[in-house]
C-alpha cells in the first residue's frame, strides 16, 4: 500500500469513528426524546396536582438541556 491509499486508508477509519460516535449520541438523543414523549403522554392521560405539573415540568426541562448539550456535540467539524 502506497502513501496515498495508507493516508486514504486512515481518513476513511477516522470518518467511520466520527459516524459511530455520532450514532451514540443520536441513540442518548433517542432515549431524551422518548422519556419526553413518556411524561408528555402521561400528562395527557392523568388529572394531574399542581405539584405533579411542577415536577414534570422540570423533568421536561432537564431533558431539554440534555437534548440541546447533545445535538451541540452533532455539529462538530468533519475533516
Amino acid at each position: 500500500m502506497d502513501k496515498d491509499e495508507q493516508a486514504h486508508k486512515e481518513f476513511l477509519e477516522e470518518q467511520l469513528q466520527w459516524c459511530k460516535e455520532q450514532d451514540c449520541v443520536l441513540a442518548e438523543i433517542e432515549i431524551k426524546l422518548h422519556e419526553m414523549k413518556k411524561i408528555a403522554q402521561y400528562a395527557l392521560n392523568h388529572e394531574l396536582t399542581a405539584i405533579e405539573i411542577e415536577q414534570f415540568n422540570a423533568q421536561l426541562n432537564e431533558l431539554k438541556v440534555e437534548v440541546h448539550f447533545l445535538e451541540k456535540q452533532l455539529h462538530s467539524v468533519v475533516h
